[in-house]
C-alpha cells in the first residue's frame, strides 16, 4: 500500500489515494493499519478520491482508528489540502473539497499553511437529538455531573468548562472520555472538550475525539470549545491552546 503520513499541531494521519489501493478498506485492515505498535501508528487515515460531482477537486474520506467513519477533521483536512497541492492535483490556491460534513473551501497560504473555513456551528442538531434550541445539557459520568455545551460543526461536540487549569489538566480523559463519548444523549457517539479560560480571548482545551481517544490537537473540537465559550459570554475572536499548539 502506498501511503503518505502527515501531521498538524500532532494531529497525525495515513494519507492514501484511493486510486492507489489495493485493497477495501474494511474495519479491521484500518484498525491494523493505525495500530500503535504493529500498525504504521496514526489518528486516523484520510482517503482522498474523485468528486462524484463537478466543480471540486476531490472526495475526503475520513477513518477513525476504531474502522468508524468521521464526518469532518479541521486537521486532517488541512492536511489533505497541503497533500492535493504538492502532489498536483491543483494548481489554485482556492478550491473545494467533498467531504460527509459537506464543502471544504480552503485557502492555500503557503506550501505548509491553508486555513480552512470550519462552516457555521449549530447548537441544534441529530447529534443530541434530546436537546433545547440552546444546546445547553447535563450529564453524569464517572461519579461527577458535567454540564455541557452541544454543538455541531461539521461532527457532534460536547463542551465542558472546568474552574481552572489545574482541574483541567487533572482530568482522566482516558478513564472519562469514553463514558461520555458512548453516552445515551448522544445516538452517534460524541467528540469531547474540556476547557478553561486563561484571560479575555484565550483558551486552553483538551480533546477527546470520538474513535480515537485523547489527542494534541483537533481542529473541530477547538471550534466546539471556542463556540461553546463565546455562548457561556467569553470574548470573540478566541485562540484555543492545545497540547499540539
Amino acid at each position: 500500500m502506498e501511503f503518505e503520513k502527515w501531521q498538524a499541531l500532532g494531529n497525525d494521519y495515513v494519507i492514501v489515494e484511493e486510486s492507489r489501493l489495493p485493497f477495501e478498506l474494511t474495519s479491521p485492515r484500518i484498525q491494523a493499519i493505525c495500530a500503535p505498535h504493529t500498525g504504521v501508528a496514526a489518528d486516523g487515515i484520510l482517503l482522498l478520491g474523485a468528486p462524484d460531482e463537478t466543480g471540486y477537486v476531490a472526495r475526503l474520506r475520513i477513518f477513525n482508528p476504531d474502522g468508524s467513519e468521521a464526518e469532518l477533521s479541521g486537521n486532517g483536512a488541512r492536511e489533505a489540502i497541503l497533500y492535493l497541492r504538492r502532489h498536483r492535483w491543483t494548481d489554485a490556491d482556492s478550491f473545494a473539497i467533498q467531504t460527509a460534513a459537506g464543502d471544504i473551501r480552503p485557502r492555500i497560504i503557503s506550501e505548509t499553511e491553508c486555513a480552512v473555513d470550519m462552516g457555521h456551528a449549530q447548537l441544534q442538531s441529530g447529534g443530541y437529538p434530546s436537546g433545547g434550541l440552546d444546546g445547553r445539557g447535563e450529564l453524569v459520568a464517572g461519579g461527577r455531573t458535567w454540564p455541557f455545551q452541544h454543538v455541531q460543526v461539521g461532527n457532534p461536540q460536547c463542551a465542558i468548562r472546568v474552574e481552572d487549569e489545574h482541574e483541567l489538566e487533572a482530568l482522566d480523559l482516558p478513564g472519562i472520555g469514553p463514558r461520555i463519548e458512548h453516552h445515551e444523549l448522544f445516538p452517534n457517539r460524541t467528540n469531547v472538550s474540556w476547557f478553561t479560560e486563561l484571560r479575555p480571548g484565550v483558551i486552553r482545551a483538551r480533546i477527546f475525539e470520538r474513535g480515537v481517544g485523547e489527542t494534541s490537537a483537533s481542529g473541530t473540537g477547538a471550534t466546539g470549545a471556542a463556540v461553546a465559550y463565546v455562548v457561556d459570554g467569553g470574548q470573540s475572536p478566541v485562540a484555543v491552546l492545545l497540547d499540539g499548539g
